[in-house]
């Protein structure tokens, strides 16, 4: 079966702190939300106030809790606060560990910022992808210092030319930069969805209604440029 080349992209909004956040993720059309469930982060919220935060989303918006390297313990009773919570692990976890809550999940890949230099290892998304098998999928983030991306884009030419898996496209993206990376990208997996946090920001943590209607209508922009060319998509 192969993928359509009409096939809409789906949009997470991440680390909402606000309800008129979370207000303004839907009304735009988001297909899912996330809150940052990592205590080091300007973007935390505790598990209690993601509950209270997600108990706004209509059905059909998925809310997305986001650890890293936290316990299992940690993992199970925030997932209990909402039954409906989508796990994104973006730390050093293991395949294991991923599977330890029986949530579905994502997992976060670190891309380079750079080419390798000669003689060092390139990071290798298509073994990352076999060893997270069990992730419905894979979540593209800059490596830089530290966990997250620092909202910065790395180099999507140099990402494989075909990828088995659904891919999550982030770090750095923006109103002005989400399209091209969806033409990017698209063409080299099974399908493809955005996630964007600091490029629709007033300040860390803090959203803007406006930026996250113009990153929706690019995304959207994207998929009308694919539709129009009909792009041949790998198949599923």
């Amino acid at each position: 079966m192969t993928s359509s080349s009409s096939q809409r992209t789906r949009i997470k909004i991440c680390g909402l702190t606000r309800e008129e956040d979370v207000d303004a993720a839907v009304a735009a059309g988001a297909d899912a939300v996330g809150f940052v469930l990592y205590a080091s982060s300007p973007r935390y919220v505790s598990a209690e106030r993601a509950a209270e935060l997600a108990s706004r989303l209509p059905p059909f918006v998925t809310p997305v809790f986001l650890f890293v390297n936290a316990s299992a313990t940690e993992i199970i009773a925030a997932c209990a606060r909402v039954p409906t919570a989508f796990l994104q692990f973006h730390g050093d976890e293991t395949p294991e560990t991923c599977l330890q809550a029986g949530r579905p999940f994502m997992r976060a890949a670190r891309i380079p910022l750079e080419i390798p230099v000669s003689g060092s290892a390139p990071f290798d998304l298509v073994k990352y992808t076999q060893d997270f098998k069990a992730a419905q999928a894979i979540l593209l983030d800059a490596h830089v210092e530290g966990y997250g991306g620092g909202g910065k884009a790395f180099n999507w030419s140099l990402l494989p030319p075909s990828v088995n898996a659904h891919l999550v496209l982030s770090g750095g993206l923006t109103p002005a930069n989400v399209t091209d990376g969806i033409l990017q990208v698209r063409p080299r997996c099974k399908t493809l969805a955005v996630d964007v946090s600091s490029g629709v920001e007033i300040s860390k943590g803090i959203k803007s209604a406006e930026k996250i209607n113009q990153f929706v209508a690019a995304v959207r922009a994207a998929d009308g440029l694919l539709a129009k060319n009909h792009v041949h998509l790998p198949a599923t």
